[in-house]
C-alpha cells in the first residue's frame, strides 16, 4: 500500500521535464522518539536537499520559465517515521525545504512508490534499498555520509562504471543511469564555468590517463561535460573523496 501526499505549499514541477529525485526521509531527518519536541535533528541528506534547491533557484534566476528542475520526493518506509508523518511534513516547512510529494509505504512496497512517481534517481543510506530499487530499473545511489556543501551540488561519476556500461548491453537500470547523466549534463550547460551551483567530477579508480580519457569521451558523447577529472590508477579513492566531499557517487554496480 502506497500513500502519496502532495505538498500544496510548493509549486509542482512539469512532469515531462522535471528531474525527479527521491530521498529516504530517515536520511533527511532523525526524529527519534516522539518526546513532544516537534523539531527533528537533520540527517546526512539535509545539505543535499539544500543544494538541489539552490540549483533550482539559480536556474529560475537565469530563466524564470525554466522547466528542467529538480523535483524532490520524500520516501518513508519506516513504520516509526510513518507514525510521525505530520511531524516530518512540518519539519520540511520549518526548514524551508521544497519537497513536492511525501510518499508513505511499507518496506515491501517502497519500490512501488518510486515507480509511481517516475523517479530518475533514488538516494538512500541503505545499500539493500538501493539494490532493490536498481533491480526494479530505478537508478540508485548511496548518500555520502560526510558533511557536504549546501551551496553547490557536487556529483562524482565513477569513470570505471561509465566505460563498463558503454561496453555492455544496457539493463533497465543502466538505461535509467544514462538518462539521468544526460539530464545532469543539460542542467550543467545552463551555467558558466565559474560560480556554478552544480559541479560534475569524474573519478577513475583503475587504469591510467587512457581510461580517464575514454570515460571523458564517453560522457561528452552523451552531452555530459566534467568540471574536474581525476585518474587514481589503482590508488584508494577514499582520500580524494574526503577532499571532494560529493553528495553522492554515481556508479552502476553497487558493489564498486
Amino acid at each position: 500500500m502506497v500513500s502519496t501526499i502532495q505538498n500544496t505549499d510548493v509549486k509542482q514541477k512539469e512532469a515531462d521535464r522535471a528531474v525527479v529525485v527521491a530521498v529516504t526521509s530517515r536520511a533527511v531527518f532523525d526524529c527519534g522518539a516522539d518526546d513532544g519536541d516537534e523539531v527533528c535533528e537533520v540527517g546526512v541528506a539535509f545539505p543535499l536537499l539544500q543544494a538541489l534547491q539552490r540549483v533550482n533557484e539559480r536556474l529560475l534566476e537565469e530563466n524564470p520559465t525554466e522547466s528542467l528542475l529538480f523535483d524532490v520526493v520524500l520516501i518513508t518506509s519506516d513504520s516509526q517515521q510513518q507514525q510521525q508523518s505530520s511531524r516530518i511534513i512540518s519539519n520540511t516547512r520549518h526548514h524551508g525545504l521544497e519537497i513536492s510529494r511525501f510518499c508513505f509505504s511499507s518496506e515491501e512496497d517502497f519500490t512501488e512508490s518510486l515507480l509511481k512517481n517516475n523517479v530518475h534517481l533514488f538516494l538512500t543510506t541503505d545499500r539493500d534499498e538501493a539494490a532493490q530499487a536498481s533491480q526494479k530499473g530505478v537508478f540508485s545511489a548511496l548518500l555520502n555520509g560526510k558533511v557536504a556543501s549546501s551551496e553547490q551540488l557536487r556529483v562524482v561519476f565513477c569513470g570505471d562504471a561509465v566505460i563498463r556500461t558503454d561496453a555492455e548491453p544496457p539493463s533497465a537500470s543502466q538505461d535509467a543511469a544514462q538518462s539521468f547523466w544526460a539530464q545532469l549534463g543539460e542542467m550543467r550547460r545552463r551555467f558558466g564555468v565559474l560560480d556554478s551551483p552544480l559541479s560534475l567530477v569524474l573519478l577513475t579508480s583503475r587504469g591510467g590517463r587512457e581510461s580517464c580519457g575514454a570515460a571523458l569521451q564517453t560522457l561528452r558523447s552523451r552531452g555530459v561535460n566534467m568540471d574536474e577529472a581525476y585518474s587514481l590508477a589503482g590508488a584508494p579513492r577514499i582520500p580524494i573523496l574526503s577532499l571532494l566531499r560529493p553528495h553522492f557517487l554515481l556508479i552502476n554496480h553497487l558493489e564498486d
